[in-house]
């Protein structure tokens, strides 16, 4: 079995549950040390994370497929193995193809 950490084989189950989900999504948080959190997000083509606030500090790094990180300030896409800054706005995520992404972020 795999660890719990390995971040390929929660990005492979997060996806296959994403598929199976009806709204085409699946989330795992994967460590909370207050106050840091990082969760795997898994979201199937066209699925979204509708506009949400940002958190203080948050980063997030696409594992697999592809994104696009939307708000007030411009819109990104971002690939595998990109790293990208939370903008400190509301924002969104929407998936151009099936995708797996570690969120990072820090809450007081």
């Amino acid at each position: 079995m795999d660890a719990p950490n390995d971040l390929n084989a929660l990005a492979a189950e997060h996806l296959a549950a994403a598929r199976e989900a009806p709204h085409g999504r699946s989330a795992h948080l994967l460590l909370h040390q207050d106050p840091l959190r990082q969760t795997v997000i898994a979201l199937t083509s066209g699925s979204a994370l509708d506009e949400h606030n940002a958190p203080p500090a948050a980063s997030l790094q696409v594992l697999r497929g592809s994104v696009r990180l939307t708000a007030v300030s411009g819109d990104v896409e971002l690939t595998p193995g990109r790293l990208h800054p939370i903008p400190q706005e509301r924002h969104g995520l929407l998936a151009l193809e099936d995708a797996v992404v570690l969120l990072t972020a820090v809450n007081p």
